[in-house]
């Protein structure tokens, strides 16, 4: 997202600010007609992952004190902003309203300001399906999506109903390559599915998630993503049952997994999925997916140990409609929740 674009939605944002408390339910679409694909070019695109962005707490007490809403972003928004299109996890709601639904782990940003840093950053496409969406109840919501797609900011995994919720955010690239995300977590309460007329987030379960994945294909999808909000908190490792389910998703025609709610880094899979190539044909084909089971932390006050201080951000490259590379880029987070990446050694350049 170019800073372009970013100044045209500070004074968007100003604007939906000022009537975000008088508006309806919205029902937004996230698909938009799509240039015909055009795979004769051999140009290459970045899609560019981050882990946890929280706003809150110890963030926004930082925010505050530097009176400086893009602070956190500042030592890495040249690299996120510079991206085709930058994803991240949004851990919690962008709102001034609502009521605290009784964890005191209770997260709520500030819509303007969040809004500013987040463009910012350069983010293109903000996953919902968590479970510190719901936060602070169905208003807060329902203002986060409001404000991200006036923004100019797509959602995948949350909405007004499960139609919305259970949608892809689609992004489209200059070649007409078409990208699906589609963002879930079997971590919400009981009750905060969304239904046929009442907010909540998208469906987790693997039969819905792959026909998920196949509907994204037949609607014109040439890359589906999945991003999920899964696993234990501060474990380095996944469990056998999301390595399952994450190469169940693969096999079904997902082409990339990517992971959130450690807190910790976790590893990242090549996973080779065979293919049947047709019925009659005696032949088989194998498909290439990468999995990155959790990024860690992006923004965050979590400086109580080193792992949650450290995190990676995941680049995918796209050329011809598919993706043929996939790196991690290690990060790091400072003493003012500042992320930062490391140098191929490791080091932090005294940041």
């Amino acid at each position: 997202m170019r800073r372009l674009i970013y100044l045209i939605g500070i004074l968007l944002v100003v604007g939906v600010a000022g009537t975000i408390f008088y508006q309806p339910t919205l029902r937004i679409a996230h698909n938009s007609p799509q240039p015909p694909l055009n795979l004769s070019g051999g140009e290459k695109y970045t899609l560019l992952f981050t882990g946890d962005i929280m706003l809150d707490r110890g963030v926004a007490g930082v925010i505050r004190r530097e009176q400086d809403p893009l602070y956190p972003f500042l030592k890495i928004a040249e690299v996120t902003s510079a991206a085709d299109i930058t994803i991240g996890n949004l851990e919690g709601p962008i709102s001034s309203r609502g009521q605290n639904q009784g964890s005191v782990y209770s997260f709520r940003f500030e819509p303007v300001g969040s809004i500013h840093g987040l463009q910012y950053a350069g983010f293109d496409v903000l996953s919902l399906a968590n479970n510190h969406i719901w936060d602070w109840g169905r208003d807060a919501l329902l203002d986060t999506v409001t404000h991200l797609e006036s923004a100019g900011i797509k959602t995948a995994g949350a909405g007004a109903d499960e139609s919305i919720a259970n949608a892809p955010a689609v992004s489209v690239l200059p070649d007409g390559t078409q990208i699906a995300f589609l963002s879930y977590t079997n971590l919400y309460p009981a009750g905060l599915a969304a239904g046929p007329d009442w907010p909540g987030v998208s469906h987790y379960g693997l039969i819905s998630m792959t026909t998920a994945i196949s509907k994204a294909k037949a609607d014109g999808a040439d890359v589906v993503v999945m991003l999920i909000h899964w696993g234990t908190e501060y474990e380095q490792q996944s469990s056998p049952d999301q390595q399952y389910v994450a190469r169940q998703l693969i096999d079904a025609g997902a082409d990339l997994i990517i992971g959130h709610h450690p807190h910790v880094a976790q590893e990242v899979e090549e996973y080779i999925s065979p293919l049947v190539a047709g019925a009659h044909s005696g032949r088989s084909a194998e498909r290439i997916g990468y999995i990155a089971y959790s990024l860690g932390n992006f923004v965050f006050d979590q400086n109580f140990s080193d792992a949650t201080m450290r995190g990676l951000m995941a680049e995918a490259t796209i050329q011809a409609g598919k993706i043929v590379d996939f790196k991690t880029i290690p990060i790091r987070i400072n003493n003012t929740f500042q992320p930062f990446i490391l140098d191929s050694e490791g080091n932090s350049g005294g940041l």
